[in-house]
């Protein structure tokens, strides 16, 4: 059985699985893994809320922080649709560890909702892939 750690990080996991046989004394049996799952890298916030009016200027920004344990560098980022968004990835100092501040910007013209994410391609064998989701909604400015 296989689990999908992923989000998990910092959190216990508990993961639950029936198994069936032809043994007529134990027809099934029931499988639970649980586990504290270590948290490979933090991403404050998790995800970017892009709000704001239509014609404004709305950006967001996250920082990725690298845990000592598990250090990597991301070698690529792009966006899943990048319709409406644009962004900026740097490479920062926070204290003692590498950090990187990922930066995104709407340039949806009109109202609505839309949601993209920034995959982030990196050197780990752990994680060979980063996504950060985007959620954005513009609004009408009300007129007086």
């Amino acid at each position: 059985m296989k689990v999908d750690t992923n989000g998990y990080g910092g959190r216990k996991i508990n993961k639950g699985a029936t198994v069936f046989t032809n043994d007529t004394n134990n027809p099934n049996l029931d499988l639970l893994i649980t586990g504290d799952v270590e948290q490979f890298v933090t991403i404050q916030p998790r995800h970017i809320s892009l709000r704001g009016y239509v014609g404004d200027p709305v950006k967001g920004s996250a920082i990725i922080t690298l845990k000592e344990k598990y250090p990597f560098k991301i070698l690529n980022a792009r966006a899943s649709k990048g319709k409406y968004i644009r962004f900026h990835l740097e490479e920062i100092k926070k204290s003692q560890t590498t950090a990187y501040e990922l930066t995104v910007e709407n340039f949806k013209q009109d109202v609505g909702r839309y949601y993209d994410s920034i995959v982030l391609e990196t050197d780990s064998e752990i994680r060979p892939q980063l996504d950060v989701k985007v959620y954005g909604f513009l609004r009408a400015r009300k007129t007086e």
